[in-house]
This record gives C-alpha cells, sequence and structure tokens, in this order.
C-alpha cells in the first residue's frame, strides 16, 4: 500500500519506528495529486514548497525525538481558514488576492502539533452552496464519479481525503458542509459543538451557525484531529472555557446499553431507496453493538429549512458588507464615484448564490419585516433546540441519514436553488442547535456511490459521538473500497 493511502495512526506507527520520513510521506501525496488533481480539483493553491520545507523540519524533530501528535502529517485546509502570508479566497473572486497577516487558531494549533499543509481547499465561494460548484476556480469533482457533485461547501476538503490527495483535512460546517460532503465521498466528518473549536481566523458566512471540524479516513483520526483543534481560545468570544479531554480514549469502548434515538422526522418520503436501505443497515449494525434503538420524535424538524434561510442569509448579509473594495480585496476598476465603485466591486466580485442569499438576508433584516422573519425565526430555532435537549433525556445519541440522496450530478441542481437548499435537510437543524454530529460511511449504492449515516449527541458530547461512531466502523459489514481513478 502506497504511503498517501494509509491513516494517521499507521504513519504515526511507521514515523516512531523509523520506518519512513515525513518527507516520504508527503512526497507520496503530491505524487497522487500530480496523478489525480487534474480531474477533481480538490485545491484551489498547493503548498508544495512550504509543504517539503515543513517535512523536513519534521524530519529533524522525529531524529531528536520530538514527535508531537501530528509530526509529519500531510494535512488540507479549506481556503475559508487565514494563512499567514498565504492566499486566503473563500472561493470568490472578491477575496482572489487577499493575503492574511495572520493565521487562523485552527492553523497555529496544527502547526504546533507538527502538521504539514499541502494545500488550501476548494470550496462554494463564501460557504454558500451544497455541491462545491459556486466556487469561482471552479467546480470540484467526486473522485468515486467525477460526473457528481462532492457535495459542499467543503467539497474539496471531503475530495483531497477521499482520493488520497492528504491524509486528513479542515472543513467548516454552517448548515451540513463538512458531514454532507463526508458521507458523498466515503469519508469521516465531525461538527464539533459550537464553541468547542476556535472560530478566530475563520472567515465568517453565519457566525452563530459556523463551525471548524476534520475530515478524516477512518474515526480514530478523527479522535486524533479533535485531541489537536478542540480547546478554549480568548481571542474568540464564543469559545467555550471547558476541559478537554483525551479524544483517543473513546476509541474502541463498547456502547452496550446506550439507547440511541430513530427520529421519525428524518424517515420521510423522498429518501431515497437505496440511502433508506443503508440507513437500516446501520440501525442493525448498531443493535448488534448493544445499543437498543428507540422511536424519537423532533416535532420542528420541518421547520429547519425554513428557518436556516432566514437567518443564515441574515447573519451573512451582515458578515458580506466589509466586502467593498476599500480595505482589502478585488476593486472594480472605472467608478466615477464612491457608490458606484461599491457597486461595481460586489456585482464583479460575488458570484450569483452568495448575491443570492445577501439579498434574501438584507431583506430578512429590513426595517418592516425584521419581527416577522428574523425575529421569529429565532424563536423557532430555540423550538428546535429544545427538541434536541428533550430527546437527549431519552436516549444517548440520534441515529439519522446524513443526505436524502448519494451524489447527484454535475449541474443537476444548479437552476433550482430550492431543491440544492434540501440537500442539507437532515444536517442544518444541527447547526441549529448548536449540537456536534458526525457522518461515518455505511454502504455504498448500486452504482459505486458512498453513503454515509449521521450520528448527533448532545452540546460538548464528541466523546460518545466518537465512541458510537468506532463501534459502528468495526462492526459494519462494509467492503472495503477505493475510489478507482
Amino acid at each position: 500500500m502506497e504511503l498517501h493511502q494509509l491513516t494517521i495512526h499507521e504513519l504515526q506507527k511507521l514515523i516512531q519506528n523509523g520506518e519512513v520520513s515525513s518527507t516520504q510521506i508527503t512526497r507520496s501525496v503530491f505524487s497522487r495529486i500530480d496523478e489525480v488533481e487534474e480531474r477533481i480539483h480538490s485545491y484551489i493553491r498547493l503548498m508544495k514548497d512550504e509543504a517539503l520545507a515543513a517535512a523536513a523540519r519534521a524530519d529533524e524533530d522525529i531524529k531528536n525525538g520530538n514527535i508531537r501528535p501530528l509530526t509529519g502529517i500531510p494535512v488540507a485546509l479549506k481556503d475559508i481558514v487565514c494563512t499567514k502570508g498565504i492566499t486566503t479566497t473563500c472561493g470568490s473572486n472578491i477575496l482572489h488576492n487577499f493575503v492574511p497577516p495572520y493565521d487562523a487558531t485552527v492553523v497555529e494549533k496544527l502547526s504546533a502539533a507538527g502538521a504539514v499543509f499541502v494545500g488550501k481547499a476548494n470550496m462554494d465561494e463564501f460557504a454558500m452552496g451544497s455541491s462545491t460548484e459556486t466556487s469561482f476556480f471552479g467546480p470540484t469533482r467526486n473522485p468515486w464519479d467525477l460526473e457528481r457533485i462532492p457535495g459542499g461547501s467543503s467539497g474539496g476538503s471531503a475530495t483531497a481525503v477521499a482520493a488520497d490527495e492528504c491524509i486528513a483535512s479542515i472543513g467548516s460546517d454552517t448548515g451540513g458542509s463538512i458531514r454532507q460532503p463526508a458521507a458523498l465521498c466515503g469519508v469521516v466528518g465531525l461538527k464539533p459543538t459550537y464553541g468547542r473549536v476556535s472560530r478566530f481566523g475563520l472567515i465568517a458566512f453565519a457566525s452563530s451557525l459556523d463551525q471548524i471540524g476534520p475530515f478524516t479516513k477512518d474515526v480514530e483520526d478523527c479522535a486524533i484531529m479533535m485531541n489537536v483543534l478542540a480547546g478554549y481560545d480568548p481571542r474568540e468570544s464564543t469559545s467555550v472555557k471547558m476541559e478537554v479531554p483525551d479524544y483517543r480514549q473513546f476509541i474502541s469502548r463498547d456502547i452496550s446499553g446506550w439507547k440511541v434515538g430513530i427520529p421519525k422526522e428524518y424517515f420521510v418520503e423522498g429518501i431515497d431507496p437505496e440511502v433508506s436501505a443503508a440507513i437500516n443497515g446501520a440501525i442493525d449494525t448498531v443493535k448488534k453493538c448493544g445499543g437498543q434503538c428507540i422511536d424519537i420524535s423532533l416535532p420542528h424538524t420541518q421547520y429547519s429549512v425554513a428557518v436556516y434561510y432566514i437567518i443564515a442569509p441574515a447573519e451573512a448579509s451582515s458578515n458580506l458588507a466589509r466586502y467593498d473594495g476599500v480595505k482589502y480585496g478585488f476593486r472594480a476598476s472605472g467608478e466615477r464615484d464612491l457608490m458606484e465603485m461599491y457597486r461595481k466591486t460586489r456585482m464583479e466580485g460575488f458570484g450569483e448564490e452568495v448575491k443570492r442569499r445577501i439579498m434574501i438576508g438584507t431583506y430578512a433584516l429590513s426595517a418592516g419585516y425584521y419581527d416577522a422573519y428574523y425575529g421569529k425565526a429565532s424563536q423557532v430555532r430555540a423550538l428546535i433546540r429544545r427538541d434536541f435537549d428533550e430527546a437527549f433525556r431519552e436516549c444517548d445519541i440520534i441515529l439519522t441519514p446524513t443526505t436524502p440522496t448519494p451524489a447527484f450530478k454535475i449541474g443537476e441542481k444548479t437552476d433550482d436553488p430550492l431543491q440544492m437548499y434540501l440537500s442539507d435537510i437532515f444536517t442544518i437543524s444541527t447547526n441549529l442547535a448548536g449540537i456536534p454530529g458526525i457522518s461515518v460511511p455505511c454502504g455504498f449504492t448500486a452504482a459505486g456511490l458512498p453513503i454515509g449515516v449521521q450520528f448527533l449527541a448532545g452540546h460538548f458530547e464528541e466523546g460518545k459521538l466518537l465512541q458510537i461512531a468506532s463501534a459502528f466502523e468495526k462492526n459494519a459489514a462494509i467492503e472495503k473500497r477505493r475510489p478507482s481513478l
């Protein structure tokens, strides 16, 4: 097996035993990128020179016995986290030339843990999308079928892991943007509790919903990444000061006697039959692991898409007002006055989906409609969170599909925004409630497309998620496959 195909924990053992170097691993990853990247387009920018220099430093550390949690491990970064001296574009023309003067906290943490940064991964513009088709730099393709989308908005981060173009990666999740592409690309993706991972240096889409999390090849790697990412950050006002456990201790623990809630609202008409069959198989696996599956209800789930598409665009319209061509980023030329410069910069700098959401959000926040739309949505959001609080009094974990369908074809839904928005119907309510969720591979369609199962837990119970995900992964009778690129 090639080095780029291995997991973090497999490579850690080889590094500790002196069998491989970081330079060898990094060169293997870039060899794979040279082989497949032109067809997939996982990256907006590669950082080969920087990566090889970091790998050489890692090898010195290894030689001196200074081996940290991610020493020498190649990691990809979604191009929404700030990287000092390296362009950070958010997949948008308006930031195509933006070079941050500082690193995001997660970048600092990964660097301190010894990670080698491979590049900045492609994404939907400003994380607004469910398919990674809205990027100014072009769409990313699913490595399992190049005619299909990888999911979004963190599609590049997901495909980079699925196609072995890195060992692990970082994404952001505002309404499902880690879990949905993880499911469609056949990898593990975890959205932590809101406040568990610092958002300092994350370019904002919807500030009360955004959260950073990892993509990995298996659940143990996810625990390793969470050990690095989680923790309090005094620079970030929503960061929560709580002790962070060693997440690896939850791997391989028993789940016998756990009550696993199956919400009836997530098993509705319209789910693809092959997804439904795979989820039923996942329920059987959980039972085999000793879990007791019980029926529960999350009655306000039916309003989650409507609530999300008021709150998220409203916050986006406020956050994106800073992009005016004055301080940084793209500035249109040929303007006659200040207002003309603002208008032309935003017209030429933003893509259609971003403009659509800004307009929706501005309307929802306008003087005559604030209470009717944003105010009412905020009230229903509180009810959605209460549903989860009540559900977790009955059960330890909630199990749902991650997506209603497998990956659809590129261009299939671009002309129908509502159908595109419904792609995240099973993930949105998690962000509205601020709870953690993880997507784990649970099977394949007859056409060979991956399917994911989603586990949800109470606030700051990422350990429980990793525990049940690990038990599921070890007991699920899923054929081990790789994309045939």
